[in-house]
């Protein structure tokens, strides 16, 4: 994990605690959400908008369960004194019915409101990256796709 010592030579510990939460986050776990969420966080990803706690940690119990693995290394970190920050991360993880069930890397964002704990959360996340490159005949499209608006 990595952060911008320049601006911020400690960042807050709700969001320390954060960081270390994810980067050991998995199936067995995942009732320790609350250590840094408050009751009623506002959770934002590409494809669900939640509302509580006990939401979130129901997603993610489902989003787990799905999963062979699932791995998240924090890249970057800054925070200021409102109570916002925003992280940059990589995400490792294996679908078996995504690539083969081979592992696959995404690169993501984070922007996070907080006080005592996170009350908002929102992800930024390449949906191609994560998953349409890696389902049968709509991958092949979406890599065309992206390799036409590149040349």
């Amino acid at each position: 994990m990595s952060t911008d010592n320049a601006s911020h030579p400690v960042e807050p510990k709700i969001i320390t605690d954060f960081a270390e939460l994810y980067q050991s986050l998995n199936k067995d776990n995942l009732h320790r959400l609350s250590e840094v969420y408050s009751d009623d966080v506002e959770f934002i990803d590409s494809s669900h908008q939640l509302q509580g706690i006990s939401n979130l940690t129901d997603y993610f119990e489902g989003l787990y369960s799905n999963l062979e693995y699932c791995r998240f290394d924090i890249k970057y970190i800054q925070s200021d004194s409102s109570g916002h920050a925003f992280l940059t991360w990589q995400m490792d993880f294996a679908h078996p019915k995504l690539s083969g069930g081979k592992n696959i890397t995404v690169d993501g964002a984070t922007d996070l409101r907080f006080e005592e704990k996170i009350t908002y959360h929102r992800d930024f996340i390449d949906m191609g990256q994560m998953l349409y490159e890696h389902i049968p005949v709509l991958g092949s499209v979406i890599r065309f796709i992206k390799k036409k608006a590149i040349s």
